[in-house]
Order: structure tokens, then C-alpha cells, then sequence
């Protein structure tokens, strides 16, 4: 079995208007959301072995600080191909994992996102800045994960659901 953890970016700043869509920062809650949800990742022991981002400033700094949070400590990969992907790129990419890799964490943009995990589980779930789910896959290598993979949706968390708790 692989688990596959799937990170929207946190909330980006609009402050100025003259920067392209790519180069957006973070703003105040997405500075402070990215590790919140990272120190819940590590309090439920769902630390990725890999991580794997979209080139986009605002997910690359999403990726960073949560990373940091909740304990990863190998290199975030990032990928231009994840900027404005469908969602046949993740699984392209994906595929091409070594199979010691049991749980990866992806992290890219809306409406990606949502589609990915209705995708795969079948179930559409709205996906707000700096959500995170959590699924569970069928397969035991990465090789075989493809579209037609149907994985169990176990958890989403969003920082007002960690408001709740």
C-alpha cells in the first residue's frame, strides 16, 4: 500500500499587482497556515518521504514551511510541470517514483488539486488554501499507479478544521 498526501498551496498574497501569477508570495495566513498544517502532519506520524512541488513561488514556500514543521528533511523536488497541470501530469509523474517511496506528498494548485482527489477517490472534496488530504492507494509500486487507480479517501484537514480541534 502507498499513501499519497496532496497539499494544496497555502494563501497567496495579491498585494501587487504588477507580478506575474507565478511569482506571488505568501501573505500573513499562508505564512502561518503552511506550518500549522505541517505540526499536524507530524502529530499524526504522516511525515512524506518525498515531497514534490509546483515550481510556483507560493507552493515552493508552502512545500518549505511545512516541510520544516513537521520534520521532513530531504530535499523538496520542484517541478514546473505541476504549475497549471491537469491532472495527468501527477500521475505521469508519480509513476515514475522508486517504489521505496511508501508516501509521497504533492503540492500544486486549485483546480488541480480537487480534481486529483475526486479522481482518485470519487468523491469531489472542496480543497481551500493549505488543505491537505490524506489517500490511501491500492498498489504496492508507483509503476502501477495510473488513472484508473481508485484510492480511499482517509482524512482532509483545512486550518479551520484545525480551528475545531
Amino acid at each position: 500500500m502507498k499513501t499519497l498526501l496532496i497539499l494544496r498551496h497555502a494563501k497567496s498574497s495579491w498585494d501587487n499587482p504588477d507580478l506575474r501569477d507565478y511569482d506571488r508570495p505568501l501573505n500573513k495566513r499562508g505564512k502561518k497556515d503552511a506550518p500549522r498544517m505541517g505540526k499536524h502532519l507530524k502529530n499524526t506520524n504522516l511525515i512524506p518521504d518525498r515531497i514534490l512541488s509546483s515550481s510556483a513561488k507560493r507552493a515552493r514556500k508552502t512545500a518549505k514551511r511545512f516541510a520544516k514543521a513537521c520534520g521532513y528533511t530531504n530535499k523538496i523536488k520542484k517541478l514546473d510541470s505541476f504549475y497549471h497541470a491537469p491532472v495527468g501530469i501527477y500521475f505521469e509523474t508519480l509513476q515514475k517514483l522508486p517504489e521505496k517511496y511508501k508516501r509521497i506528498m504533492v503540492v500544486g494548485h486549485n483546480p488541480t488539486m480537487e480534481q486529483l482527489v475526486q479522481h482518485i477517490t470519487g468523491h469531489y472534496r472542496q480543497m481551500p488554501t493549505a488543505a491537505l488530504a490524506h489517500i490511501q492507494l491500492p498498489i504496492n509500486n508507483w509503476e502501477s499507479f495510473s488513472p484508473y487507480t481508485k484510492g480511499t479517501l482517509i482524512d482532509l484537514w483545512t486550518p479551520k478544521t484545525l480551528d475545531l480541534n
